[in-house]
């Protein structure tokens, strides 16, 4: 997705931006020009309070002086932006490329609506092409992930898993946690798959995102489309 497509959708996300609200903010570079858009309607007389997904986006946000406060807080938000790693045609989402997927799906639930911002690469007939990420605690891992494949393997889903590293050392989240990688081919059945996985010990949450999306905005070279549900 070129810079240029990310500014024409998150320029459409804005439109929905009303004064007062309060918005969960996402993770990624799709986000990011969000919230450069957002800095300047702020600098421009725009009142809204942020709740950020991740480290990165809360130093992104301080940096161009977006008001920020926590869910405690503000109890329920209005909307949240974020982007998406795929996107099926029911607005089921694998998330978590990044690394925030914890924290984007607490955001996520406790908002009104979900808004996606993504190009259409990112659209396919079934998820699980991209590898399908799996936060666990760093408590006996190893273990919790044999886990996962044997349960998956007992409703019908084999493949692999994988720790994710960075630069050569185990990647590690703003929780603090570990996330495995998990490439089980076309999830047919996702809504069974997410409540599998997270009946696991050790498993805090996975990166699929169903019945959470309303508006999904895809951006290209010049225009956008917004698909809903």
């Amino acid at each position: 997705m070129s810079r240029k497509m990310k500014i024409i959708a998150a320029k459409e996300a804005m439109k929905l931006v009303k004064n007062g609200m309060k918005l969960g903010l996402g993770t990624g570079s799709t986000v990011n020009e969000f919230l450069l858009l957002l800095s300047q309607e702020i600098k421009n007389g725009l009142s809204i309070t942020g709740v950020v997904t991740s480290e990165e986006t809360r130093n992104l946000s301080n940096k161009l002086n977006i008001p920020l406060s926590t869910l405690k807080k503000l109890k329920k938000l209005d909307l949240t932006i974020d982007g998406a790693d795929e996107i099926d045609k029911n607005l089921s989402l694998i998330k978590g490329g990044g690394g925030a997927l914890l924290r984007e799906k607490i955001v996520a639930y406790n908002s009104s609506q979900l808004i996606i911002i993504a190009d259409k690469s990112k659209i396919v007939e079934e998820l699980g092409d991209f590898k399908l990420p799996v936060e666990v605690s760093s408590y006996e891992h190893e273990a919790t992930s044999y886990r996962i494949l044997d349960n998956l393997s007992n409703i019908g889903y084999e493949g692999s898993i994988v720790l994710r590293k960075k630069d050569n050392e185990v990647f590690i989240t703003d929780g603090g946690n570990y996330i495995y990688d998990l490439s089980i081919g076309f999830i047919k059945e996702p809504n069974l798959v997410e409540q599998l996985l997270n009946s696991i010990p050790g498993v805090f949450e996975n990166g699929l995102f169903i019945n959470l999306t309303n508006k999904v905005i895809i951006g290209d070279e010049e225009s956008t489309e917004i698909i809903t549900k």
